[in-house]
């Protein structure tokens, strides 16, 4: 007799499990080790030099103390937000193992032969159906051909990991993970954090540099004598402007309601924002809601499929027309943030 398996055992989306099911990440969570190198990296430079010999140079122990332990104390918020983004499940919605019975209709103008000559018509299930949003609005969702599912309204699914996943706003590759109803309050408090720190390593070199120019006199000389500031301020200065710019773009699509997805796909349509509450709402509705609890459960026994003459589906055109686009979409989503940043630092300007 087989040894029975965990459902992250046989998980069939491509994400990657530790601890018997505990965590779990993306396909692509090795990324997380170049995050964390380039956070830890100019923190231990700014420790074991910048802030070491501001120990010295401000008027007091106490504050050069102090300006070690902030530095230290944001980089450990910045890191427990990290593992909180991409350690967690992020809505995954889980999957059917037959399409909905409700749903399946006969096609009359597809079948096939059967026995003695007969022409059985093929069984499908329709590609949109009509949902009612707050007893008051119509919204079409999208049946996913892979999950066996009708996605829930804002549900997408991601061609990364492989999953729907709810309130999908897009898949980060630095934190190796979607970003979506259950861990996007702590990818924009990591996104913010990371700016902060940005802006205090760089505050705080610029001004042991200013100690340093107003000791030797010379610009070219404190330059030489303290390397590590320049260079600190020079990569802070330029990841400010991509992680900065991405908090100020998530500001944005909070007090409007909407996520990265939608306001990528939906952006050239002129329409009203069907989930917009009204600013304080929204932002009431990202930080102050509880977060609803995983809908898997990877660590519980998974149930053998029962046998069940399966639902032929038929692929039109059409669908396989989004199902190109999807992917295309996920992938120019995830690798453009920084142009996101950009782009918006440019209009605020």
């Amino acid at each position: 007799m087989a040894k029975p398996q965990r459902v992250y055992q046989v998980w069939k989306g491509r994400n990657k499990f530790m601890f018997n099911g505990r965590l779990i990440f993306g396909p692509d969570a090795k990324s997380i080790v170049v995050t964390l190198l380039l956070i830890l990296v100019p923190i231990v430079t700014f420790c074991s030099n910048v802030a070491r010999n501001l120990l010295h140079e401000v008027s007091t122990y106490t504050t050069g103390y102090a300006i070690m332990g902030v530095a230290i104390m944001l980089t450990v918020y910045v890191l427990v937000l990290l593992f909180l983004t991409s350690a967690r499940d992020p809505g995954i919605v889980p999957r059917n193992l037959h399409p909905p019975e409700e749903d399946v209709t006969y096609d009359s103008s597809a079948s096939i032969e059967t026995g003695g000559g007969t022409q059985t018509p093929i069984p499908r299930v329709p590609r949109t159906k009509e949902v009612l949003i707050d007893g008051r609005i119509v919204v079409k969702v999208k049946y996913c051909d892979t999950c066996k599912l009708y996605r829930p309204p804002r549900c997408s699914h991601c061609s990364v990991c492989d999953n729907c996943v709810e309130r999908f706003d897009h898949h980060c590759p630095w934190v190796g993970q979607c970003i979506g109803q259950r861990n996007y309050r702590y990818f924009f408090l990591f996104v913010t954090s990371s700016a902060l720190l940005c802006i205090f390593i760089f505050a705080m070199s610029a001004l042991h540099l200013k100690y340093q120019i107003d000791y030797y006199g010379n610009v070219w000389k404190a330059i030489k004598e303290s390397p590590a500031s320049v260079i600190l301020m020079a990569y802070c200065f330029f990841f400010l402007w991509f992680v900065g710019g991405l908090a100020c773009f998530h500001l944005y699509l909070i007090s409007t309601n909407q996520t990265t997805y939608e306001n990528f796909r939906y952006r050239r349509e002129d329409g009203v924002r069907l989930y917009d509450r009204g600013c304080l709402n929204n932002f009431l509705e990202v930080f102050c809601t509880k977060i609803k609890p995983s809908r898997n459960n990877f660590r519980v026994y998974a149930q053998e499929n029962e046998p069940r003459p399966r639902t032929r589906t038929r692929t039109t055109p059409e669908a396989e027309t989004d199902r190109r686009a999807k992917v295309e979409d996920d992938r120019e989503i995830g690798g453009d943030l920084l142009k996101i940043s950009k782009r918006r630092d440019v209009e605020e300007a």
